[in-house]
């Protein structure tokens, strides 16, 4: 009798450092990261000793107080960006050079400028807009793929519940670019005009794309709430998602369900996990499509600053 062909081995996880043990690093990224087959966070850095221990910890990875170090401490496929936003460019600069596609929290810089200079990067990164992993997968297939679109989407949540970690962005930076980025996901159109009124706390924006009107709510300072609603152009509901207030107590009331956050993270990280082993990543947004995104929020900036004007959306030159 001929010998059974040998059994095919798994592939070794794949490893990955992470700069920045932050709120979402130790809430999202970590216990996504335990989730998620195939990978393991091996090395974190972050100049707060205390928060890169904690999240050391929690991971079993080795912890590092620069990305340098981080860098130089072993071998890594992949390198998530979760610091804060003005230091995303030095440190995907910084992986870029070493060889590997990071993917870098949403937004991906603080303004377009920034975010244009990532897209020139090689390898350029990939951008986490987690809600593509959650609404973006829920609605994707039943917008209409032609026709014009009239979009409403709201995002708010109370900051003091987050507990933010030395961090206090405007509406616009911390939510405004989910909202853009699932708008044009799902739209799969090219910004065209803006016009945006903003507080610190709380932000409206009215986009124009090539085929929709869209209608944006953040707030900082309300309860949880995220609504994401579409409707042709004769104004019939065609998608609709929904999360947050009373529904949202009452499914805790009923029992325990696995956090949102979490969950569209790990679909996140399975997907970069893919672009790294060179599959399809899916809906995972490039960096192109980030740059978009901070694109129409210097116009929404632009717009507010001029008392709600409305201002074409400039520097796009890959549709989202």
């Amino acid at each position: 009798m001929s010998e059974p062909p040998p059994a095919m081995s798994e592939p070794a996880p794949l490893r990955l450092g992470l700069i920045g043990c932050g709120r979402l690093a130790e809430r999202g990224y970590a216990p996504a990261a335990a989730a998620v087959a195939g990978i393991d966070i091996v090395a974190v850095s972050d100049p707060d000793r205390a928060r890169r221990g904690l999240l050391a910890k929690r991971t079993g990875a080795s912890a590092h107080a620069t990305t340098a170090a981080l860098l130089a401490a072993g071998p890594l496929d992949g390198i998530l960006v979760c610091s804060s936003p003005e230091h995303h460019e030095e440190a995907a600069v910084a992986v870029a050079a070493a060889g590997i596609t990071a993917l870098i929290e949403k937004p991906p810089a603080p303004d377009a400028a920034g975010a244009l200079r990532l897209v020139a990067l090689a390898p350029a990164p990939w951008i986490g807009f987690n809600r593509r992993f959650d609404q973006g997968l829920k609605l994707a297939g039943s917008v209409p793929a032609f026709g014009d679109l009239q979009l409403r989407l709201v995002l708010q949540y109370r900051r003091k519940s987050w507990r933010p970690i030395a961090r206090g962005d405007d509406a616009l930076l911390d939510l405004a670019p989910h909202l853009i980025d699932l708008a044009l996901m799902l739209t799969g159109a090219p910004p065209v005009a803006v016009r945006a009124q903003a507080e610190r706390e709380r932000a409206g924006i009215e986009l124009a794309t090539t085929r929709a009107r869209v209608r944006i709510e953040c707030a900082t300072n309300r309860p949880h709430r995220e609504l994401v609603e579409v409707r042709d152009v004769v104004g019939h509901r065609v998608a609709r998602a929904v999360r947050g207030g009373r529904v949202r107590g009452v499914a805790n009331r009923l029992g325990p369900v696995k956090h949102p956050l979490v969950r569209s993270l790990a679909r996140q990280l399975d997907a970069y996990a893919c672009a790294l082993r060179g599959e399809d990543p899916g809906p995972l947004a490039t960096a192109a499509e980030g740059a978009a995104t901070m694109c129409v929020l210097d116009a929404a900036r632009r717009s507010d600053a001029l008392g709600g004007e409305t201002m074409p959306v400039e520097g796009v030159t890959i549709q989202a």
